[in-house]
């Protein structure tokens, strides 16, 4: 990596009347570079990474009875969907048969 002698930015490779330059924001080019090569290295990970079950819920569990099957426990979350002078709403999501609804206090 090259920097920039006037700023200290990095030098970015760029192309002028066919010939590769070095130049910087600030405006200062290198036009007489050493090769320039640009690499990424891509490392595996150490350890392979285990699927995610999907089914698994992060969200707090409430009591709340859903009006489709009637199970009495619920994920909840709770959005701003109105003016923010007025409440949120509150989402539900039944833990057994996965039926959203919504409940305006």
């Amino acid at each position: 990596m090259m920097f920039c002698p006037k700023c200290g930015s990095l030098l970015v490779p760029k192309k002028e009347n066919k010939k590769k330059i070095l130049s910087c924001s600030c405006g200062y080019t290198n036009k007489k570079p050493k090769n320039i090569e640009l690499k990424e290295v891509m490392k595996k990970p150490e350890k392979d990474l285990e699927p995610v079950d999907e089914d698994v819920e992060a969200l707090p569990l409430a009591e709340a009875e859903c009006p489709k099957c009637q199970h009495r426990k619920a994920y909840f979350w709770m959005v701003q969907t109105r003016a923010s002078d007025e409440a949120e709403t509150k989402f539900f999501k039944c833990e057994k048969c996965k039926h959203i609804w919504r409940d305006y206090d």
